[in-house]
């Protein structure tokens, strides 16, 4: 199989060279600005050597992920002699090819590899990667590798053109980052009626669950509840009336999103035009 090596021993570089080692995928080097996360990584990648430069990493490996923090993938590409035929890779949400540039200018295979998956730890990551989805980037002979590499995790894949990226990290963000902030809301509003978020966020997480449970079982838009959905226009006169009285500031995110639930409701069948 291709050595793989990595630059950048972070939750996403971990948990990538472990399950990829996992797969019989050889990691053959790691690096990382620091020493103590790339000695980490290697315990962990089983067979993997640390070095002190990424350049060493790329001597000694015919696939090299940069995973870096984004501001430094490009940095990293442009120190690198990269090798006429090395495939190198990074595995930003947000960045398209253009930051590999100066890999490619060498002759290298550039791609991207983007786990949609969030990552709070080391351990969840590791726990969380397998079956997730990933969005490649690339050329048709690095973009066959990754389809390779994507199908030994269990995961499927979704390809990416040049102009795709910020669109599809938006997507990300707003369906994974700003449901842990809604929910940070939801959990912030039982402190009116006496109770700690702690409790809050334990009798909130089996409606949570349910909620995904639906969206996998029925898809959307059946999925979607509640009283906008079902033009329970009752109820919501009350959360209207209670928001005004002890969380104002919430009144516009509510309208907001009603806004964008009535859609909907009208796909699910349960609002109609007035007419």
């Amino acid at each position: 199989m291709t050595k793989v090596g990595f630059i950048g021993a972070g939750k996403v570089g971990t948990a990538l060279a472990v399950k990829l080692g996992e797969q019989g995928y050889p990691v053959v080097a790691v690096a990382s600005r620091s020493l103590s996360s790339a000695q980490k990584l290697s315990r962990k990648a089983v067979g993997s050597q640390v070095y002190n430069s990424g350049q060493e990493v790329a001597d000694k490996a015919e696939l090299v992920f940069i995973t870096t923090p984004d501001d430094q993938i490009g940095p990293v590409a442009a120190s690198i002699s990269w090798r006429r035929g090395q495939k190198v890779v990074h595995c930003s949400g947000a960045a398209s090819l253009d930051i590999l540039e100066p890999a490619r200018e060498l002759g290298a295979h550039v791609g991207g590899f983007h786990p949609l998956q969030t990552f709070a730890g080391i351990d969840q990551a590791l726990e969380n990667l397998p079956g997730s989805f990933f969005a490649l980037e690339g050329d048709e002979e690095i973009k066959e590798e990754l389809r390779k590499m994507a199908l030994a995790l269990n995961g499927q894949c979704v390809e990416l053109g040049a102009g795709d990226k910020a669109l599809y990290h938006l997507s990300a963000v707003i369906a994974c980052n700003y449901w842990v902030t809604l929910v940070q809301v939801a959990t912030d509003l039982w402190a009116h009626f006496g109770k700690d978020t702690s409790q809050a966020l334990k009798a909130l997480l089996p409606l949570l669950r349910g909620t995904l449970n639906n969206l996998a079982q029925v898809g959307l838009p059946q999925a979607r509840p509640g009283p906008i959905a079902r033009g329970d226009v009752t109820t919501i006169k009350k959360h209207l009336q209670v928001m005004e009285e002890k969380a104002p500031h919430l009144l516009s995110l509510y309208r907001e999103l009603g806004l964008h639930t009535i859609p909907i409701g009208k796909a699910k069948g349960a609002l109609s035009d007035p007419g």
